[in-house]
């Protein structure tokens, strides 16, 4: 993955800790108002691609609301981003494995920020296993609560508040599509993303929601160091056909797409997989 000796960093993974930043910052991303005036909730919102999608938002002229675990300094460098664009952000920290945060979540957005119009589904849990026995009830629960759970409790809560028109965007994975056998939990939620993706894109038709899903190959992001040990770190990426892993950067310009009813109003119930030159079968 890169020239500096790989290594593993304390979960949920900060930014800074990093040995090699990832480009997460949309610097080179020039906005064209497609998002004017829409108010945007993005859970996992503080690094990484959720970080990526909150500053191409905001360069939309979209308010951003950014829920996140318990990474501060990386949630407000990542409002003070999206606030540069005159845009309002706002950070709310909490664990979105809880379904009453995910609720209060949504219901601090709609206080502050006076709605919801676009909601980014990307808050995402993972510890790989090297063999199935070895995954216990408790890691379990826990990927499922966070990165299924919360995508039905925030999206409930939030479906009220969204008129015709609003978009939801749903973060899955290429191992949802695949599998992986050190990812089983983690491979699971992100296939029932996908099918969550499909569902509400039928049930939420009549009411002028779009449903999509962005489901990326191998991203650097925060997580990768945070959860895979030093020798994976090292490799991460190199299996693509591209030869590494996607910058967040790169991936972002996808929710905007399915975020902007200019660029995308006839879709709804699709998954767009950059995987970086990978051709899927089927």
């Amino acid at each position: 993955m890169n020239e500096q000796t790989p290594h593993r960093i304390p979960y949920p993974g900060d930014t800074e800790d990093m040995a090699e930043k990832p480009r997460d910052e949309m610097r080179g991303y020039e906005g064209r108002g497609l998002l004017s005036g829409k108010r945007a909730l993005v859970t996992g919102g503080d690094s990484g691609i959720g970080r990526a999608v909150a500053v191409a938002f905001a360069k939309e002229g979209a308010d951003v609301a950014i829920a996140y675990l318990s990474e501060d300094e990386d949630a407000d460098h990542t409002a003070s981003l999206a606030r540069r664009e005159g845009v309002r952000a706002l950070t709310i920290a909490g664990d979105l494995a809880s379904p009453e945060h995910c609720r209060e979540v949504v219901d601090r957005t709609v206080r502050e920020l006076g709605g919801v119009d676009v909601l980014v589904n990307n808050v995402a849990y993972q510890s790989p296993v090297d063999d199935f026995l070895e995954l216990d009830d408790e890691q379990w629960d826990h990927t499922f609560a966070v990165n299924i759970d919360s995508f039905f409790h925030v999206t409930k809560t939030a479906v009220p508040h969204m008129a015709p028109g609003s978009s939801i965007v749903n973060t899955g994975s290429i191992n949802g599509l695949r599998g992986n056998k050190t990812l089983i939990d983690y491979s699971a939620t992100k296939g029932a993303v996908t099918a969550l993706t499909y569902s509400l894109a039928q049930s939420l038709l009549d009411r002028g929601i779009r449903v999509n899903c962005v489901a990326p190959g191998p991203v650097w992001t925060p997580l990768i160091p945070a959860t895979l040990d030093a020798e994976k770190v090292g490799s991460f990426g190199e299996q693509t056909p591209y030869g590494r892993a996607a910058q967040p950067d790169e991936i972002a310009p996808s929710y905007v797409f399915f975020a902007s009813n200019r660029s995308s109003s006839y879709y709804s119930g699709e998954v767009l997989a950059p995987i970086g030159g990978e051709t899927l079968p089927g």
